[in-house]
């Protein structure tokens, strides 16, 4: 008999020190989780080529693909697209929220996004993005611009981590009444 398997399991640490690493480990990733600062995702193929579907841990779902040029079908957003969708609601759930509390009424809003990656390299980054947020309502356009400014300066995360990259980012405001 091989005694491989005992060679591997000696340097295993012991059963206590383990189970109290894992209990701790998700103890850990529970509070995390609780307080929004860890999320969990799953991606799993759902063709046989380049199709993906993404779901969240409340059952929310997006699906992804590759252009047909690349090997896909289509059936999808392609995965740099889902950032700039990404930008778009994290910066409009923060304007939204920041006219709210300003009692502005938001009627309606559209954000349209249009970026531009780099070329010639990989990973091709967003090297430059412009969004026009389009709002309506009955809306100050000095408060509109200030919420507007503070997403993309201050609290949209998704700005943030593009600009990490360095992605510049410029925005115009337009209010319709």
């Amino acid at each position: 008999m091989c005694n491989c398997a005992n060679a591997e399991m000696a340097k295993l640490p012991p059963i206590s020190t383990f189970a109290h690493f894992h209990i701790s480990t998700l103890l850990r990733i529970a509070y995390l989780r609780k307080n929004n600062l860890m999320v969990h995702v799953e991606v799993t193929r759902v063709s046989d080529d380049f199709g993906f579907e993404g779901t969240d841990d409340h059952g929310h779902r997006v699906t992804m693909d590759s252009s047909p040029e690349s090997g896909g079908h289509n059936s999808g957003f392609r995965p740099m697209q889902m950032l700039l969708v990404a930008l778009g609601s994290c910066s409009g759930i923060d304007i939204v929220s920041i006219l709210k509390k300003q009692k502005q009424s938001v009627d309606g809003f559209r954000i349209s996004i249009d970026g531009e990656r780099a070329t010639g390299k990989e990973a091709t980054l967003w090297t430059q993005i412009q969004i026009v947020f389009e709002l309506k309502g009955n809306i100050d356009p000095e408060k509109a611009q200030r919420a507007c400014a503070l997403s993309i300066d201050k609290y949209c995360s998704v700005a943030a981590t593009l600009k990490a990259s360095g992605c510049r980012i410029q925005w115009e405001c337009r209010i319709n009444p």
